[in-house]
């Protein structure tokens, strides 16, 4: 008897552990559109001039051109309206930006360049080119970047996010 009730209470058990991480795989399944690749995405002019920069100074230093990436510009535009919204200029939640894109691209390196209230991208260029650890990244050995630019409309101020990535 004491076998039977001891069986029962393995077998409840396994059947409850199942259904929860079943129930918790389910739920865990992200259907935002920062989950999905994001295919298009409308560049600026200054978006454009940016990574035009960058490409020619990688160039002139016999480093490879960069090719954008539509879905690492949307992800930096996540954050520069996360920087807009919360009047900050950091690099919050740069992990979590840097594992979805590992995840779906499947990269295996990312970094990230900020740069803010610089009212052209030769600007906000030549302040990365005097940062040491922001020429690295420009510099580093990556295949792909994506770049937003975004002001905030209170305070009429550029945020500029830039991510590059080795796939």
């Amino acid at each position: 008897m004491k076998s039977n009730i001891l069986r029962l209470s393995f077998f409840v058990a396994i059947l409850s552990f199942m259904v929860s991480c079943t129930a918790d795989d389910s739920s865990s399944t992200d259907n935002s559109p920062s989950s999905a690749l994001v295919t298009n995405y409308e560049y600026s002019p200054v978006e454009l001039e940016t990574m035009a920069l960058i490409n020619d100074y990688r160039a002139s230093k016999g480093l490879n051109r960069l090719e954008k990436i539509n879905y690492i510009s949307y992800k930096s535009e996540e954050h520069d309206n996360y920087m807009i919204a919360n009047n900050v200029v950091n690099h919050d939640d740069f992990d979590a930006r840097s594992t979805n894109i590992i995840k779906v691209l499947k990269a295996k390196q990312v970094s990230e360049n900020i740069a803010y209230n610089y009212n052209s991208a030769k600007g906000a260029f030549d302040a990365w080119l005097l940062s040491e650890s922001h020429r690295k990244n420009i510099e580093g050995d990556y295949t792909n970047f994506g770049i937003s630019v975004r002001e905030n409309p209170t305070t009429g101020k550029k945020y500029y996010t830039n991510i590059f990535v080795k796939i």
